[in-house]
């Protein structure tokens, strides 16, 4: 070497570059002015000669050999160098030729670091992650990662053999790392490598990478996400009318590994194959929107994806990003919109993943009381951390904004509304007022609701919340949560317990059938029957009726007419519309097969006519959060099991009555009603089309003058044991009916 460029160069910086111990490896490596010339330093372990090339001209210019261990340095005598590449000879023969990453400048602003050091950056993921981009002319990727408490961070992968000594990242006053790697391509397997202080060194994947291998390989994978065609704007436009507050909505809610069965030689079938299938389902069976369970990527099958590795990579399982935008674009084309499970509660303690990540408690919450959840196991999110949080609100954002999400439902919102969740006294620390609110919790859960309104009005934010936490679904301004929708887990738990029992004991549970209109309008509710019903030996929904196989039937017909006329929008989990004996399993298909027998076919028959009836009865939804849209007839007959109420607008015409018979004998029932005319059955559970014993009422029924229930006019019907009928308002001037 000669002695006029030993005395340019850094030694003490260049033993941090040689020992992988560097946080501002850019100020070093790369082209730096040097007084008439510039100095261009690179280290390539393991090198035995390199060349520079300039892409100017061509000419090259052998790099002297500065360190043994492969640090190599030029002095050339101008000052703008321009583009150039190295061409690099390792001691067993092989050759590589490579562009510089340490000649580019860095793109994260410093405005970028103060909006995620406040938590506000709500982009942040387009400049954390993997990017594919051209810079200065070369096609390549540039890498960020936040990792604070980090000696050195190297992006390692295919490009570079996995060494973290070639790639190591420049540190921002923010504790991001970032680097430009020209070459590097959407495909390429990658993680980051973090050295401590303490000298361990560890492999994690991208926390905000897009894309990651199939399990059981555990690296992420650059994804370019620019360049799909999204062919749903007609949809996106009409989505906020689509989706407005006093709207039909009923979901399917499924889990893509188990929807369809993949082709012989495949573990799954492609978000694409998925969606060829689904579409013609959801439509011929008259759903509004599909849910998904979580399609983040996750390490173990059996948690169904509620153990969130990747919060911004598709799952690999069904096929890449760009697989799953086509899965999105689709079902918008079809007129279907799609809400997906969103995890922010907890995540898995996998070494690989975000725990621990810079050598502490980086994305957990450092308090040992607040840190694991008490029902998994997993690690709870550090809320009060402004960078944590943005990771959090900037994800569903992403999911939204990026594949064009139409709602998310967050999961678990109980288990971090309160710090005692499923924990003993002694087991947990009181919030700062000495309460057991998560106080940091809720602040983001307000956040991430105020901005999702902002950002993008119309899209459905639903809370899986399961206490009696005042207002999830009340307005920011009057102190709510801000949620659009709340799972009504009461209805659902209290219906449920009453279904279960015998006919001829239901009259001692009748407050359990009624009691869900007492606080109906406390929130804004969905009435749901998910997959959390049909697994872990509680049996499918058909299952859970008593009685013989007709009488199962009958009784899970009555539910389902039940659910659909009572207040609230409507979820059914995959399978238990067609009415599926076996409890859910990730294992296998949904039993399609069953659809060739009657009273499976009937069922389906009787879901699709009751979406029909929900989605075009304005009585059946548009007043769902009004009390003046339900009406009890007699709500106290617990002695013959009977149900009678009332479903209305403010239009008279759109009025309906519904008669439901919990008892297993077929009743004569004369009801009240509030107006002359006719009342005709639009729908009857016992129905031959739905697998019943044809027991209707097949005229309309006209209302004579005597009064019932409280009410000036009544009606006399046939119910069949365990049925429902709903019966349509007919004004006395547009009736010739007759009654029979």
């Amino acid at each position: 070497m000669t002695k006029k460029l030993y005395k340019m160069m850094n030694w003490p910086v260049i033993e941090e570059i040689i020992y992988s111990e560097s946080q501002d490896p850019h100020a070093t490596l790369g082209p730096h002015v040097q007084g008439n010339g510039t100095l261009i330093q690179a280290f390539f372990p393991g090198a035995q000669k390199v060349t520079l090339q300039l892409t100017k001209d061509m000419a090259e210019k052998e790099m002297e050999l500065a360190d043994d261990d492969g640090f190599f340095a030029v002095w050339l005598p101008v000052k703008n160098v321009g583009a150039y590449r190295y061409i690099v000879s390792y001691e067993n023969g092989s050759v590589e030729t490579m562009q510089d990453a340490y000649r580019h400048e860095c793109l994260i602003t410093a405005e970028d670091e103060e909006k995620f050091a406040m938590g506000v950056h709500y982009t942040v993921y387009e400049k954390l992650g993997a990017h594919p981009l051209n810079l200065d002319g070369e096609d390549g990727v540039y890498f960020a990662v936040w990792a604070p408490n980090a000696l050195r961070v190297s992006t390692v992968g295919d490009f570079n053999h996995w060494d973290g000594r070639v790639h190591q990242m420049r540190k921002l006053p923010s504790g991001i790392f970032e680097i430009f790697i020209p070459g590097v391509k959407a495909g390429d397997n990658y993680k980051y490598e973090i050295k401590l202080k303490t000298g361990l060194t560890y492999l994690k994947a991208d926390p905000y990478g897009n894309a990651a291998q199939l399990r059981p390989e555990t690296a992420s994978v650059v994804a370019d996400l620019r360049n799909f065609k999204w062919e749903d704007k007609e949809f996106i436009k009409k989505r906020k009318a689509f989706q407005k507050e006093n709207a039909p909505i009923s979901v399917y809610e499924l889990y893509l590994g188990s929807f369809l069965a993949p082709k012989d030689d495949e573990e799954y079938a492609n978000y694409r194959e998925i969606a060829d299938k689904l579409i013609p389902y959801v439509k011929e069976m008259g759903y509004t929107h599909v849910e998904l369970m979580p399609v983040m990527e996750h390490p173990l099958d059996a948690s169904w994806g509620y153990q969130v590795i990747g919060y911004y990579a598709p799952t690999a399982r069904y096929g890449t990003p760009e697989d799953f935008m086509y899965f999105v674009n689709e079902l918008h084309k079809a007129g279907i919109g799609v809400i997906l499970d969103w995890v922010p509660a907890h995540f898995p303690r996998d070494i690989y993943g975000l725990s621990s990540f810079d050598g502490t408690c980086l994305y957990e919450n450092p308090d040992e009381q607040r840190r694991s959840h008490p029902h998994w196991g997993t690690l709870v999110f550090d809320y009060g951390r402004p960078e944590v949080s943005n990771y959090l609100i900037a994800n569903a954002l992403f999911w939204v904004e990026k594949f064009h999400a139409d709602g998310i439902r967050m999961d678990a919102v109980a288990s971090m509304l309160y710090l005692d969740y499923g924990r003993n006294p002694g087991e947990w620390t009181a919030n700062i007022y000495g309460g057991n609110e998560n106080l940091e919790a809720v602040e983001l859960i307000k956040h991430l609701n105020s901005m999702m309104g902002k950002r993008n009005p119309g899209v459905l934010r639903i809370a899986e919340e399961s206490t009696a936490w005042p207002m999830v679904t009340g307005s920011l301004e009057d102190g709510g949560l801000g949620f659009d929708l709340k799972w009504n887990m009461g209805w659902m738990n209290d219906y449920l317990d009453y279904i279960k029992y015998d006919p001829y004991f239901r009259s001692h549970h009748h407050s359990e059938l009624t009691f869900s209109m007492i606080y109906a309008y406390s929130e804004k509710f969905m009435l749901v029957f998910s997959h959390d019903e049909a697994v872990h030996g509680k049996s499918s929904m058909l299952g859970k009726m008593p009685g013989e196989r007709e009488q199962k039937f009958a009784n899970l017909r009555l539910t389902y007419a039940y659910m659909f006329t009572h207040p609230g929008r409507k979820l059914l989990f995959m399978g238990q519309d067609i009415g599926e004996f076996s409890e859910w399993n990730e294992m296998r298909q949904t039993e399609w097969e069953l659809l060739k027998y009657p009273d499976h076919k009937g069922m389906a028959a009787l879901v699709k006519k009751l979406n029909e009836l929900y989605t075009t009865k304005p009585a059946l939804y548009e007043w769902d959060d009004k009390p003046e849209g339900f009406a009890w007839i007699n709500s106290i007959n617990s002695t013959e099991n009977l149900l009678t109420f009332l479903r209305k607008t403010r239009k008279k015409e759109s009025l309906l009555v519904v008669a439901a018979n919990f008892s297993g004998v077929e009743k004569q029932v004369k009801i009240g009603v509030p107006y002359e005319g006719s009342y005709k059955e639009i729908l009857n559970t016992d129905a031959e089309e739905f697998g019943g014993s044809g027991m209707i009422n097949k005229r309309a029924k006209r209302a004579v003058k005597k009064e019932w229930d409280d009410r000036p006019y009544s009606v006399s019907i046939t119910l069949a044991p365990l049925s429902v009928s709903i019966l349509e308002f007919r004004p006395a001037n547009k009736t010739g009916e007759k009654d029979r």
